[in-house]
């Protein structure tokens, strides 16, 4: 969500160095396109996220060897 804002500033301060006077911060454009970042990182994340529902997880645990085991999702 932060990109555009980032985009903005760093390409406001380099319009500045070179003599460019970039106007008024487009406030409305900038927090749109950050909507449309969160709308598609949501959207992504459930596209691509597998669904455990159904699962238990079991956390990882620490062996007698002093190994640490992954946790996992097991089938009920």
């Amino acid at each position: 969500m932060a990109a555009p804002f980032a985009a903005w500033f760093l390409w406001r301060a380099w319009a500045r160095r070179n003599g460019r006077e970039p106007g008024a911060t487009p406030w409305a454009w900038l927090f749109a396109a950050a909507g449309v970042l969160l709308a598609l990182s949501l959207m992504a994340t459930a596209i691509f996220h597998t669904d455990t529902r159904g699962q238990t997880y079991v956390p990882g645990e620490v062996g007698p060897d002093g190994r640490v085991t992954e946790g996992r999702y097991e089938t009920r």
